[in-house]
């Protein structure tokens, strides 16, 4: 019997409107309609062309329903200005990456969650008591990505043809989830990482995510976590030329603009030298990307050693996207693209011994 909702979930991934799947499928939009709300169900010839437009194998609309994901439980960046469309394309995606992290938390035993949740404090005391509760004093982070996961939080990326969504936050069963943009430079991805840990830390599971208030408490973090004050009085002179803010931009692996910014709410740069420092920036190409920026972006830790174990079993790419009834390129789009990147022979992410310090990945026996 097929699933209704299944239907408007692979729809809604994909992106189409109703009248763009029925131009793809062949379908009349009330057709597609009285599918999608189980008034009547698609033959068997038309249940194989909605999956080949969909690109979902046909087993994915016999499956459960899928509980939909809140809006108002995300903390999606800039959601004002954020197309309903590839909003609920990216929501849809995070949701099937839900049931990858199912399949997981069946097989292993995951880092147990380690984010504090600290009511209202000031988003520069926040930062340092999550610094002080992880033991990381001013010290510059080596990988954004590796230190959330080494404290729980289950960290997937967005499919890359959304690339308008930038990352979002959200708590699900007193689990934290970030979900990121694997198009940005790897600086801004690091930002996104550390705002979305701002949501999480500020905001808890019992207060909105949303809204410009919560935005700019979350950048506020995200600025004092990555830049702490007393390592950035300690590196940087007071009213820094523009080549040392490049050149300091590198200790925290920052976009030079984050740190522009970071040294002007330090008051370490005048109201007149931040707007002038800011022209010279853009005029280098410092607005739009990071020229000379750091060499790769970061990726998922867990996820390589989840593929890793189960690849020595026999677990392949295929069967996990069997076992979880989508293609291997969607399930690819969940997880930084290692399980393509191990198929095509490409090398692994790059660890370092800080990077890999914290709660260890185990098999649950």
């Amino acid at each position: 019997m097929i699933t209704s909702s299944r239907i408007t979930t692979a729809r809604k991934r994909r992106g189409f409107t109703l009248a763009e799947l029925s131009t793809r499928v062949g379908v009349s939009v009330q057709s597609l309609s009285n599918y999608e709300r189980g008034r009547t169900e698609p033959t068997p010839d038309t249940l194989s062309r909605l999956a080949a437009a969909l690109r979902f194998p046909e087993s994915f609309f016999v499956q459960p329903d899928l509980e939909p994901i809140p809006l108002e439980a995300v903390s999606f960046r800039a959601r004002s200005k954020l197309a309903a469309g590839p909003r609920d394309a990216a929501l849809w995606a995070s949701r099937l990456a839900l049931e990858l992290h199912g399949w997981i938390e069946e097989r292993f035993r995951l880092p147990p969650n380690d984010i504090p949740t600290l009511g209202k404090p000031d988003p520069e005391l926040a930062a340092e008591m999550v610094r002080a509760r992880w033991g990381l004093g001013a010290a510059p982070i080596s990988n954004m990505v590796h230190l959330l996961e080494a404290h729980g939080v289950r960290v997937f990326s967005l499919p890359p043809e959304y690339a308008d969504v930038d990352a979002f936050a959200m708590w699900r069963d007193s689990t934290p989830f970030i979900f990121l943009n694997t198009l940005k430079s790897p600086e801004r991805g690091r930002f996104d990482a550390a705002h979305e840990l701002g949501h999480l830390v500020l905001h808890g599971e019992d207060r909105s995510l949303a809204g410009p208030h919560a935005e700019q408490e979350a950048n506020a973090f995200a600025s004092a976590f990555l830049m702490p004050r007393t390592s950035v009085m300690e590196h940087m002179p007071k009213t820094p030329l523009v080549q040392q803010i490049l050149r300091g931009k590198r200790i925290w692996k920052v976009s030079a603009l984050a740190l522009t910014y970071r040294l002007h709410d330090l008051d370490m740069l005048s109201d007149w030298h931040y707007r002038r420092t800011c022209i010279e920036l853009g005029k280098l190409g410092y607005r739009r990307d990071e020229p000379s920026g750091m060499p790769g972006r970061e990726s998922s830790q867990l996820l390589e050693k989840v593929f890793s174990s189960v690849k020595t079993k026999g677990v392949t790419l295929h069967t996990i996207a069997r076992d979880l009834h989508v293609d291997p390129e969607e399930l690819s789009s969940w997880v930084f693209g290692l399980i393509v990147t191990a198929r095509d022979g490409g090398s692994r992410p790059s660890q370092d011994p800080a990077s890999t310090a914290g709660p260890r990945l185990s098999l649950v026996q």
